[in-house]
């Protein structure tokens, strides 16, 4: 695909959620919008390219996605009920061409279709894929691709996803602000779910999946900016880019995974840093502390060292304490063991894992034996790193992963 025809998918991609908001508001079906719109996409993807993108790219496909709903409306008795008791709410020209409303409204429904996306009742995993398609214009196909589960299995998924929210009742409309406030953790937690997925694959021959990251990245942007006050979206942003910073130094020529000590620094992305740098320094001064910002700041100061031995690992430590405050869980406090082991020598660290192992939360996950494996390696007893090596290269699914313990391992 060239240029212009990436400015194309990142246009539609963009106005999709707008036009799934557009239909949903006016026709009343979440569900039903969705599908429309995912067709009109469709066929902006064989139109546009060949006929040229419209004047009007929203007015196109909200009048595409509009014919088409309606089709889907009386295409079955059980809708056409539904249709006539929306003609007696609008006059009946408005069933046989796009309401005048949808294609006056300037409004942006972006954040309205996330929050629905990141419905209570649905999984992680169907939050994200809902998401995915609806926020990100993504296909089927393309969110089965990128989580590595046949697409059947996904559109089933995503099916499911649709007819939870469709069986909830809930009313297509932007919350009120202690509603949206109270909703919003989830929608960031999708974004950061989607963006840790496409940072470090959990399975599968690649480290990374960009289109995964670049979508969270994006969708991220987009809420910053119908949010700009929000200091965890912020956060959020900021702990995204400084994180993306380093991608291009973090595999080799061949694929190898290099670990974050390793890494050339030049060919850290200096714009991203410190566009990352100025966006945490904001919220921090603005804003309450929230636990996205924090890890933010401890990405700004891994980013900030010239060299991995200039990394204040005593700041980093207490930033850690700060997120255990606000935010506590097993791998804040696995992180948190590695910079303890840096700032005050393995042993410390070590003693850190200790005290998770007893807990028995992380004892089959590749990370903690992989973290125990470098401390273990500092402290001198290389018998044993290997062999927390090796059990961490048997506990991961992504192939870069494997590889790089086993290598670790193999050199010990």
């Amino acid at each position: 695909m060239d240029t212009d025809d990436h400015a194309v998918e990142r246009l539609w991609r963009e106005l999709t959620p707008q036009v799934i908001g557009a239909l949903t508001r006016r026709y009343g079906s979440f569900d039903l919008a969705e599908d429309a719109t995912q067709e009109a996409l469709l066929a902006a993807s064989t139109q546009w390219p060949a006929q040229g993108v419209p004047a009007d790219p929203r007015a196109w496909l909200i009048t595409v996605a509009s014919r088409r709903l309606i089709d889907l409306l009386r295409s079955n008795e059980a809708r056409a009920r539904r249709e006539v008791a929306g003609a007696q709410r609008a006059p009946a020209d408005e069933l046989v061409s796009p309401a005048a409303d949808l294609l006056s409204s300037g409004g942006d429904d972006t954040l309205a279709v996330l929050l629905l996306c990141c419905h209570h009742t649905l999984t992680p995993a169907s939050q994200i894929a809902l998401t995915l398609r609806a926020v990100g214009g993504l296909t089927t196909a393309e969110i089965a691709a990128a989580f590595v589960v046949p697409e059947s299995t996904m559109a089933q998924r995503i099916s499911r996803a649709k007819a939870s929210i469709k069986a909830s009742g809930e009313a297509f409309r932007m919350p009120p602000p202690n509603e949206r406030a109270r909703r919003m953790p989830a929608v960031l937690r999708v974004l950061y779910l989607i963006f840790n997925e496409g940072y470090t694959a959990t399975a599968g021959p690649q480290l990374q999946r960009l289109d995964l990251t670049v979508e969270a990245i994006r969708l991220t942007r987009q809420a910053r900016r119908l949010l700009p006050d929000d200091g965890e979206v912020a956060g959020l942003l900021a702990l995204m880019v400084l994180t993306d910073s380093r991608r291009e130094a973090r595999t080799a020529a061949d694929g190898r995974l290099v670990p974050l000590e390793e890494q050339n620094r030049e060919q850290w992305n200096s714009a991203s840093v410190a566009e990352g740098v100025t966006l945490v320094t904001d919220a921090l001064a603005q804003a309450a502390l929230g636990p996205y910002q924090v890890q933010a700041a401890i990405a700004a100061v891994h980013a900030e060292a010239p060299r991995a031995e200039q990394t204040d690992w005593v700041q980093v430590v207490a930033l850690y304490d700060v997120l255990r405050r606000l935010d506590p869980g097993p791998m804040v406090d696995l992180n948190r063991a590695v910079a303890v082991g840096m700032a005050r020598g393995a042993a410390a660290g070590l003693a850190a894992l200790t005290e998770i192992e007893a807990a028995g939360k992380l004892a089959r996950h590749h990370r903690f034996h992989a973290v125990r494996a470098h401390l273990l390696e500092r402290d001198g007893d290389v018998e044993s790193a290997r062999q927390a090596y090796r059990l961490a290269a048997s506990l991961t699914t992504s192939l870069p992963e494997q590889r790089y313990l086993s290598e670790r391992a193999d050199r010990l």
